[in-house]
């Protein structure tokens, strides 16, 4: 990646509005797709990468106005998520995991504790990683004086050695208390495993975590006061907003790969030698791949679009938020986690029907994007996400607020 490139937006003003910071993340991706194949195949630690979403703004871009940030809302965090997935799927998703670990004070703390840490964030551009996947339990928290103490691990750590804060999740010793805590990544204890080895979304740096006695002020605990928990229904929007941002990047790879197979369909595709046709782009059934891929993938960005706008009126008045409205948007947030899911998987595997053998070959990386795709999409089964969207349209049952999925 160009060290040119990194710089470029210095000097020049912030951009205006939801557009304009689409816009910026649309000249990240451009900046992204130069090298996209190059530094997937070389699987080197992205700092290069995250100083680009730093010095372009797109780090704050959640961030209060006052203190540098964008003062931009969901609905933008998730275009912009989309965008720079469309040239890179991994820094897609570092991206939007900071936006959620960002948002996760605000989710769970107390106003004193999130006005803060948000503050902080913006004025010092962190960048966020997080050690919480629920699956893994053995993660405890001791209490010792004033402070909590973190021991265990955690199997993925996103964005681990290029983060500057690490968001920690455990549970009180002898109490069924999850606890969540931000400590500087550079803290004493916090171990971070070089163990990621997968065969997509390899830049994501989601290895491994040992906390071995991470240590953090008491008063550092999302939502306790007096070492008690104070819930709030809106502290269950973890799930459909994490699967949203997952949607992001699912949409801006099928993106990625349809627009770059185009590109190559116009410029190197040869037509089939018995189909009657000089180019490949006047073949019907190329026409028609590409025609019917589209239609799809306009069709699922769409229904993300919509579903966003419902989520962000929830967002924008956390204490009005009820149990069924939590439900009903969960419903609908499953319902486009399961359509993406397909459409993404259906586009990065069709495109090799209508680019041709040649299209395989390691150099043009096209293989990148269905490897993302089915790396991230195991998250969690998407028949679940149906089954949700089933039981409420048959029955009116809502899901049950979980941390995972």
């Amino acid at each position: 990646m160009s060290t040119v490139a990194t710089t470029q937006w210095q000097g020049t003003p912030a951009p205006e509005g939801a557009q304009g910071w689409i816009e910026r993340a649309a000249e990240v991706a451009a900046v992204l797709a130069t090298d996209a194949a190059a530094r997937d195949k070389a699987g080197a630690t992205p700092h290069a990468e995250i100083r680009l979403l730093k010095d372009s703004g797109l780090v704050t871009l959640l961030g209060p106005v006052e203190h540098g940030g964008a003062g931009q809302d969901w609905t933008t965090a998730y275009r912009v998520v989309r965008e720079v997935s469309g040239a890179d799927g991994s820094i897609g998703q570092l991206l939007g995991y900071h936006y959620l670990w960002n948002w996760a004070a605000r989710l769970v703390a107390t106003r004193e504790q999130w006005e803060s840490v948000e503050a902080e964030a913006a004025r010092n551009q962190w960048f966020f990683g997080g050690a919480v996947n629920p699956r893994d339990n053995d993660v405890t928290v001791t209490e010792d004086g004033d402070d909590l103490v973190f021991t265990g691990r955690k199997s993925f750590s996103t964005g681990s050695r290029v983060s500057d804060v690490t968001v920690l999740e455990g549970v009180l010793e002898g109490t069924d208390k999850h606890v969540f805590a931000i400590v500087p990544s550079d803290s004493e204890g916090l171990t971070f495993h070089d163990d990621w080895d997968n065969i997509g979304q390899r830049l994501t740096e989601s290895g491994s975590v040992t906390l071995d006695g991470v240590r953090t002020p008491w008063a550092s605990a999302a939502g306790y006061v007096d070492k008690e928990f104070r819930p709030r229904v809106y502290n269950t929007l973890n799930v459909p907003t994490i699967q949203l941002v997952f949607v992001s990047f699912y949409l801006g790879i099928a993106r990625g790969a349809l627009e770059t197979a185009a590109t190559y369909t116009r410029t190197r595709s040869r037509s089939w030698l018995h189909g009657g046709y000089e180019r490949a782009v006047d073949e019907p059934y190329v026409i028609d791949v590409y025609g019917d891929l589209t239609t799809k993938l306009w069709a699922a960005e769409a229904l993300a679009d919509a579903v966003a706008l419902e989520g962000q009126a929830l967002h924008d008045d956390p204490d009005a938020v009820t149990e069924r409205a939590r439900g009903e948007f969960e419903v609908r947030a499953a319902a486009v986690k399961a359509h993406a899911t397909e459409v993404a998987l259906e586009v990065t595997s069709r495109i090799f029907e209508v680019t041709g053998a040649r299209a395989t070959a390691s150099a043009e990386g096209l293989d990148r994007f269905w490897r993302n795709v089915r790396t991230h999409t195991l998250h969690d089964p998407v028949a679940y996400k149906r089954r949700e969207v089933g039981r409420h349209v048959l029955t009116g049952e809502l899901p049950e607020p979980t941390w995972y999925s």
